[in-house]
């Protein structure tokens, strides 16, 4: 224990690299497909494959940020249920279409089309067709897509309820509120330090002996994505904490991942990637 609080009284005033986190979707997450006839990340899982007794193709599609199929068309016509996320839809000759969750498409038979998510939101949906035949056609070029109306962001209440649950933590935290962050923490949550990586446990022994003290932390942004019953939130801040006695201020990206269970967000797991720029808050005025 005492070499770990070393590695991180070390390690927390050092620069490290940045780590990235990757949501699932409602179902179980499909393969991530080949960039044959798409741009960008995009996972696909086939939920029933067409047969003489039900002709109904059923597939389920995850789209990250930033990613998009080419122009094609289906012989026989597609249906696009969108179950999360915010994205696109456009037909040959008409503008795009801002969909979101709860949006039914249609994709008519033998119409050039093409639907991905925006450059800043991922969107998930269940393709329904018959068996038939997909013809695809020319990218969509990056300028374009790129200019698209921007869908405008308003936070909905799961989001808002997650942004609050965050804010909360860390005042939690800072006062070494055991019993609220006992209840808040999955069983099976980790956490992801410089200096080492812990369950549940040694978290809250951290904490409350003083180990990893939190005293404050500043977040300039925050960004939210909820597929299924799994959100991730990024939190853009700085954390003034005291560390085996030492008090040190750094920039952090921090993920935060958090699963609904019972009705309630339990977070699964917390993880700070230091990142490249200096520190925003004014040195000066820490106590």
């Amino acid at each position: 224990m005492k070499r770990i609080i070393y590695l991180t009284v070390l390690l927390f005033t050092t620069v490290t690299t940045n780590a990235v986190a990757q949501d699932q979707s409602i179902f179980a997450l499909g393969e991530k497909a080949k960039n044959v006839n798409h741009t960008g990340d995009v996972w696909l899982r086939e939920l029933n494959a067409a047969d003489k007794n039900i002709n109904a193709h059923i597939s389920l599609a995850v789209f990250a940020p930033n990613a998009k199929l080419n122009w094609h068309t289906h012989a026989a016509g597609q249906i696009l249920l969108i179950t999360d996320g915010i994205g696109y839809y456009q037909e040959k000759g008409k503008p795009v279409q801002i969909v979101q969750k709860g949006d039914v498409v249609k994709c008519l038979p033998d119409v050039a089309h093409w639907h991905g998510s925006t450059p800043k939101t991922g969107v998930t949906y269940i393709a329904v067709s018959p068996k038939s035949t997909t013809t695809w056609l020319q990218p969509v070029p990056d300028e374009e897509y790129q200019k698209l109306e921007k869908p405008v962001e308003h936070a909905t209440a799961s989001e808002q309820e997650l942004k609050d649950l965050s804010n909360e933590k860390w005042a939690w935290m800072s006062d070494k509120n055991i019993n609220k962050l006992n209840d808040l923490f999955h069983e099976k949550s980790m956490f992801v330090h410089m200096g080492g990586s812990w369950g549940k446990q040694q978290e809250l022994d951290v904490i409350k002996s003083g180990s990893i003290w939190y005293k404050k932390a500043t977040v300039y942004s925050t960004s939210i994505n909820i597929i299924g019953n799994t959100a991730i939130l990024l939190n853009d801040i700085d954390l003034e904490a005291v560390v085996g006695g030492n008090t040190v201020i750094n920039p952090f990206m921090v993920t935060e991942v958090y699963v609904k269970e019972n009705g309630a967000w339990k977070m699964g797991s917390l993880t700070f990637s230091r990142l490249m720029r200096s520190v925003k808050i004014n040195n000066e005025n820490k106590n």
